[in-house]
């Protein structure tokens, strides 16, 4: 009885479907315009939200990258206390402080101007 040869099987590269192949970590990464469109939102307010809120993002070069998930893991956070921190968290703070025409007479008095008075 005759044996015969079996074809040894064509080798290909092998399929990447780990975490870190090229479609998962591309679809992960989004570009400004994809994250706006995520959070349904201009790309300038994406932007102002990267400079100012701290979404997580990085400007690569010249263009803004966001990972999904850190997104996504910003969005859960709840908002900081301080969110309205600055000049108008402030605003109407020291209306009923007992001193504060005291403090303004010796601010003024020390610049050498006349105190503007309300009419």
């Amino acid at each position: 009885m005759a044996t015969t040869k079996k074809k040894p099987k064509k080798r290909t590269a092998p399929e990447m479907n780990g975490p870190l192949s090229p479609p998962a970590v591309a679809s992960e990464v989004f570009t400004l315009a994809e994250t706006a469109a995520y959070l349904r939102l201009k790309e300038d307010d994406v932007k102002r939200l990267a400079e100012v809120q701290g979404i997580p993002g990085r400007f690569v070069g010249n263009e803004w990258r966001f990972l999904k998930s850190a997104i996504q893991e910003w969005l859960s956070m709840p908002r900081p206390n301080g969110a309205n921190e600055g000049i108008w968290a402030q605003a109407g703070s020291w209306k009923d402080d007992p001193y504060l025409n005291e403090m303004l007479e010796d601010i003024y008095r020390k610049r050498g101007r006349p105190m503007a008075r309300k009419e």
